[in-house]
């Protein structure tokens, strides 16, 4: 079965739009997270971690509920989980510092989230508790940085050395652009950057890269088989050869992100959120974003060889056409 099969969409008339909506979202979410900041998870803000147990079946919204009303600074920004047996009936609470001195006693910390639970006629029974200090956030992010850092002059070498340099270029500008509009997103619905969500963003750009050489790929290819056509036709015409794949590929992938963000429960909805928007961002900035870099590094102009082989027959010397031979005359005869 062939999807999208001799499609004829003109993809590059449109990236000034799509550059424009990129910009507008990414400024966006530079000014929010400018204004309100970039919500960090236990991991990176430092906390502490708090393991109950409870007599009889207790919902994540109980929880909720009892440390919004009971617990010093609210339990907006606590995350709760299930752990272990589900018969078990064992809560995982993070709750994050609150006050300079918040993380110093790993007690302290505990007893509040406890006697919050206890108010609110829960019965819990503590079974562990740990702190998570700031300076491991700090690491992790550090590593991170420099992770992405990394692979992204990882992908310009390997892209410029197997393709070209242009194609190297389009990718990483492409997959900076995912990051951005991606943490963009994060910002705009409040979600915390944990580590769920930096192994989503990770996951993610693999993905967006690999969409992206699918596509260039078939421009190597084509750049050899439609030498006189120029630049933009022949990214065209790759991307519409590629469609049917790159809806395919990122629709299972973005169905199964869905599933995961709806029936997952609540300690999956970071990541799978961060997976639905960098899927979505993925296939667009693939076939939108990368295409039209490299079209505006390269311009519209026909390909080197298209063009070299212009020159050269132009500059050849006009075909000599064959002289014929005369047939030699015959000599009239003496009378």
């Amino acid at each position: 079965m062939h999807l999208f099969k001799n499609t004829n969409f003109d993809f590059l008339r449109w990236r000034w739009h799509a550059i424009a909506l990129s910009w507008v979202i990414i400024i966006a979410g530079v000014v929010t997270i400018w204004t309100s900041g970039l919500r960090k998870g236990v991991e990176f803000a430092g906390g502490t971690v708090v393991i109950e147990k409870f007599d009889q079946a207790i919902s994540v919204q109980q929880v909720r509920e009892a440390l919004d009303k009971n617990y010093v600074g609210g339990g907006k920004d606590a995350i709760v989980q299930s752990t272990g047996d589900p018969s078990a009936n064992l809560l995982m609470i993070r709750v994050p510092q609150v006050g300079a001195e918040a993380g110093a006693s790993l007690g302290v910390e505990a007893n509040k989230v406890e006697g919050a639970l206890k108010k609110a006629g829960l019965n819990p029974t503590r079974q562990g508790a740990e702190i998570v200090g700031p300076s491991v956030g700090r690491e992790l992010t550090s590593k991170g940085i420099w992770a992405t850092v990394l692979s992204l002059i990882g992908i310009l070498a390997y892209l410029a050395f197997r393709f070209q340099f242009s194609f190297g270029v389009g990718a990483v500008v492409a997959t900076i652009h995912d990051l951005l509009i991606t943490l963009a997103f994060l910002a705009f619905f409040r979600y915390d950057m944990s580590l769920n969500v930096i192994a989503a963003i990770l996951t993610m750009t693999g993905f967006s890269t690999n969409d992206t050489i699918v596509i260039f790929d078939r421009i190597r290819e084509n750049l050899r088989i439609m030498r006189r056509d120029s630049m933009n036709h022949i990214i065209n015409v790759s991307v519409n050869q590629t469609l049917g794949r790159t809806v395919i590929t990122s629709g299972t992938a973005l169905l199964t992100a869905l599933a995961l963000f709806f029936f997952g429960g609540e300690v999956l909805h970071g990541f799978a959120f961060t997976m639905v928007v960098g899927i979505i961002t993925g296939t667009y900035s693939s076939v939108f974003i990368a295409a039209a870099i490299v079209s505006l590094w390269r311009g519209d102009a026909p390909t080197r060889a298209a063009a070299h082989a212009h020159v050269m027959s132009a500059s050849a010397p006009p075909p000599q056409q064959p002289q014929r031979k005369q047939k030699p005359q015959r000599k009239a005869r003496a009378s």
